[in-house]
């Protein structure tokens, strides 16, 4: 399947022309939200205490805001809060270095942290996360990742829970953005320049 962009996003910030720009569907909405209700009760499973959920911002917020809200229909009451880590910036290619743009505001001292990330790659980012709550004293540290990419690692770690393995592409959609654009999709894609398929919504 295949998202169509007709129009160009504006402001100065845009790298790439949309005109031209379409995103194939790599894991639809449905998929996703089937996923995520499995995930729920897997970490239900790991009988979490005092939990804290901390959203590694920003291309984990729909990912975390549905997993949330799966967590209660599993029947957990977490705390939530937030971390801004960054290795890209405008760049599609992590610099290898972790920025702490807004830090967690909660004590995480003697309680089990759920952290949440959109896609596991080289593990910098969830390693330096995972490192500083530690330090912090948290209890026990999980993570929950929406996308893995087998065999990218720059550092040791897996993810306590995955959505799902994600081929060697560079995704958007569902939170994950290029240069700020996509963010809003619904699902999971890549960017394709050059298919002619028939898009989501039945366009040329």
């Amino acid at each position: 399947m295949i998202c169509c962009f007709a129009k160009a996003l504006p402001g100065p910030t845009t790298r790439m022309s949309t005109a031209s720009r379409r995103v194939r569907v790599l894991f639809d909405e449905s998929t996703i939200a089937r996923r995520n209700d499995e995930l729920a009760a897997e970490i239900v499973g790991a009988n979490p205490e005092n939990l804290l959920v901390v959203a590694v911002l920003k291309g984990s917020f729909m990912f975390a805001a549905d997993l949330l809200r799966a967590l209660h229909r599993n029947g957990l009451s977490p705390q939530v809060e937030f971390v801004h880590l960054s290795s890209y910036r405008t760049s599609t290619v992590s610099s290898g270095q972790v920025e702490i743009l807004r830090d967690v505001q909660s004590e995480v001292r003697g309680r089990d942290v759920l952290l949440i990330d959109d896609i596991l790659e080289s593990g910098r980012t969830l390693v330096f996360a995972k490192d500083l709550l530690m330090a912090r004293g948290a209890r026990r540290v999980l993570t929950a990742v929406l996308l893995e990419k087998p065999g990218k690692r720059a550092v040791t770690i897996d993810a306590d829970f995955v959505g799902f393995p994600c081929p060697d592409v560079f995704v958007v959609g569902y939170g994950m953005d290029a240069a700020h654009a996509f963010r809003q999709l619904p699902f999971v894609g890549l960017v394709d320049y050059e298919s002619t398929d028939p898009d989501l919504f039945g366009g040329a």
